[in-house]
């Protein structure tokens, strides 16, 4: 990524199978009732099984979309992108005047009014052109400040890492504990590619490991990919139920809680260059994972029923998709055990 039922517990437990959101509401796939407004004005509890949209502050032939279109089904809104300033480490963030905002303060409202129906919106740094480097010390505390401050003057409840040219576990664990000093309650999602967590001594996936005790989920990207290896070292192909739930179990029997791993799949097959399945595939995955039903050739030895969810790039390829992903998909995760 609902309601802000949790709002007082502490980041950690945020990252625990043992968050409950309002389970009747997720269970029917309708978003769940907006809180009194003394709750509204403090950061989510992510549900136990939430559903996480990419929102494009750009216009490359997706629906255009401001933040009170997304569909109500996203738990969490990645807000896309924070980019890099002429200091290294550092980002910032500005509305592209494509999106139709009149003003950041018209932003901003639409940031609170989302909180208010117990969604969390979050600031992605990076992307695939992103240039974002944390390599030493002096980098990280810049990134620190600058998501800091981003999140002070947007009002955003956390941020995702979409780095997607390296990037260096050491001090981009330092960045977001320190980011984490600061904000206790702070969300923290994490988007790399499949080649990023093929093994726990990778750096994308060192870093997840490095921040478990507040990490709230790690979306691998699904896609753009090409053939990849599984946990019981077959390969397999992207595009098919056995990768996704395949490439799962590295994540979920490499030392990441259920509750941190989702899927990352494009909305649809404009969306990316490759890789796209539709969301019965998505659907069999989550069964298969939870469940232990609807697996492919591939079926993990256990099932990991606190598994988080879903993601998808993007609520805008979705809206172009008659928002097949928030109501198919979206559904059944609110839908898992």
């Amino acid at each position: 990524m609902p309601a802000r039922l949790l709002a007082g517990l502490t980041a950690a437990l945020l990252t625990t199978a043992a968050l409950i959101g309002t389970s009747t509401a997720q269970a029917a796939g309708t978003h769940r009732p907006a809180p009194s407004a003394a709750a509204a004005t403090t950061p989510a509890a992510v549900p136990r099984h939430a559903v996480t949209g990419y929102w494009q502050n750009f216009d490359n032939g997706a629906t255009v979309q401001k933040l009170k279109d997304v569909d109500g089904a996203y738990d969490i809104i990645a807000v896309s992108f924070a980019e890099a300033t002429g200091q290294p480490g550092a980002v910032t963030f500005q509305l592209d005047p494509a999106v139709g905002y009149g003003s950041t303060d018209e932003f901003k409202a639409d940031i609170k009014a989302k909180q208010a129906a117990g969604t969390s919106v979050i600031l992605s740094v990076g992307g695939e052109r992103g240039a974002v480097s944390v390599s030493d010390a002096a980098s990280a505390q810049n990134f620190t400040d600058s998501v800091s401050g981003l999140m002070d003057t947007y009002g955003f409840d956390g941020v995702d890492i979409d780095l997607e040219n390296g990037l260096n576990a050491t001090y981009m664990t330092q960045a977001l504990k320190a980011l984490h000093d600061r904000h206790g309650d702070v969300v923290v999602t994490m988007a790399p590619q499949t080649i990023d967590m093929q093994s726990p001594q990778n750096e994308y996936f060192k870093t997840a490991l490095g921040i478990k005790d507040f990490l709230t989920a790690v979306n691998m990207q699904y896609y753009n990919s090409g053939s990849m290896n599984g946990c019981d070292g077959k390969v397999y192909a992207q595009g098919t139920v056995d990768f996704l739930t395949a490439l799962a179990c590295i994540q979920l029997e490499g030392g990441l809680d259920p509750s941190q791993v989702g899927i990352g799949v494009p909305a649809s097959a404009r969306a990316a260059g490759s890789g796209y399945v539709a969301p019965s595939v998505v659907n069999a995955a989550l069964d298969c994972l939870t469940r232990g039903s609807n697996c492919g050739s591939f079926k993990p030895s256990r099932t990991y029923p606190g598994l988080r969810g879903a993601m998808t790039w993007s609520t805008n390829w979705d809206a172009a998709n008659g928002n097949a992903f928030a109501t198919q998909v979206g559904a059944h995760v609110h839908g898992l055990p």
